[in-house]
């Protein structure tokens, strides 16, 4: 046995005893977690927005460990490497992974399933399927906690730049300085893009980004006026390219308001609310909005990326904790007290 936050129903997580993993097919790994986190889909979960998830999941898609064990047919990775997990899981072979829209993997554990249909990292152990494509080797010079955004919050701010097309002469606005917003604008840097301006009504958070150079300029809708702001900065045409990553009804419509004719609109955001495109009056601006389940595929990229100091998430790990006090941590992170942005969960010592 060991101890793991579960999924009962909804509104109810326990932190309590639960069967240790074993491995099931020979493609998995059984890691032995050594840092975890709680990501807003889990909130999600627990308030019954994600129809998918399974009652009586383990929950956790964000985490990193030493591998413990390893199924036959596992090639890359050896008892005792150091890993950061992606929050998808994919086989690489069906039509969908070929492709690299690996969120859409056809597999049965393909896809989001850690921590959603299968037991996740909120966990001393976890099994990963598909274990050479879903594990990355942590280089011995890049810490558990400099890694442990690797495959989910650093996975989607680089799917999204890609996405959005970035280019040196874009003007980026990212609405939401949430864990996903910062980290949308670390990865937007990598694109050398002329301008990123972050936008949230919390300016704690937006002082982050600033801080941390992760913006260049910071906008709150409760006394900037936006809109004006913008267009002040991009010569009366608005935003080149536009990330919402906060999720709600305003910044949605935030998001379109904002964008230049011909823009590329990216929605990071999970929503828990229908959206309605006010089709009559964006119709001329010729938009493109991209949107959908982060593509975890450039975990590699990202990984390097950090270990050559390009990015640095350090400063989102605001609050640090023992696996003992996780319910409490996840108490903080739902309630947004004492300008949380992300918690450290240490779960075992690391290598």
């Amino acid at each position: 046995m060991m101890k793991a936050v579960v999924y009962k129903e909804n509104g109810k997580l326990v932190f309590e005893e639960h069967t240790k993993p074993s491995l099931v097919n020979d493609t998995d790994v059984i890691l032995k977690v050594t840092l975890t986190t709680i990501c807003s889909s889990d909130i999600h979960i627990k308030h019954g927005a994600v129809p998918r998830a399974q009652k009586g999941v383990v929950l956790g898609h964000e985490f990193v460990g030493i591998v413990a064990e390893t199924g036959a047919a596992v090639k890359k990775l050896q008892v005792g490497d150091r890993v950061a997990v992606n929050c998808e899981t994919f086989c690489g072979e069906c039509f969908y992974c070929k492709k690299g829209y690996v969120n859409n993997c056809t597999d049965k554990n393909g896809g989001w399933a850690l921590g959603c249909r299968i037991d996740g990292g909120q966990a001393e152990y976890a099994r990963i399927p598909f274990a050479d494509n879903c594990l990355t080797k942590i280089p011995a010079n890049v810490t558990d906690e400099q890694a442990l955004f690797n495959g989910d919050l650093l996975s989607t701010g680089y799917w999204g730049c890609k996405i959005g097309e970035l280019t040196s002469e874009d003007v980026v606005a990212i609405i939401g300085a949430g864990p996903a917003g910062l980290c949308a604008m670390m990865c937007a840097r990598l694109f050398n893009p002329q301008k990123i301006i972050a936008i949230d009504i919390d300016d704690a958070r937006l002082q982050v980004a600033k801080a941390n150079g992760y913006a260049d300029i910071i906008l709150n809708p409760l006394h900037d006026d936006v809109t004006a702001e913008i267009s002040k900065y991009t010569a009366g045409r608005g935003a080149d390219k536009v990330f919402e990553v906060a999720g709600s009804d305003k910044t949605f419509a935030l998001a379109l308001d904002i964008a230049r004719p011909n823009a590329i609109v990216v929605l990071i955001a999970m929503y828990e609310n229908n959206q309605v495109l006010p089709l009559p009056n964006i119709y001329g601006k010729n938009l493109t909005i991209k949107f959908g389940g982060v593509d975890g595929a450039f975990c590699q990229e990202i990984m390097k990326h950090i270990e050559q100091g390009e990015i640095n998430a350090l400063p989102l790990l605001t609050h640090h904790t023992d696996f003992a006090h996780i319910m409490e941590a996840y108490d903080i992170f739902e309630n947004k007290k004492e300008n949380v942005i992300k918690i450290a969960v240490r779960v075992a010592e690391s290598l």
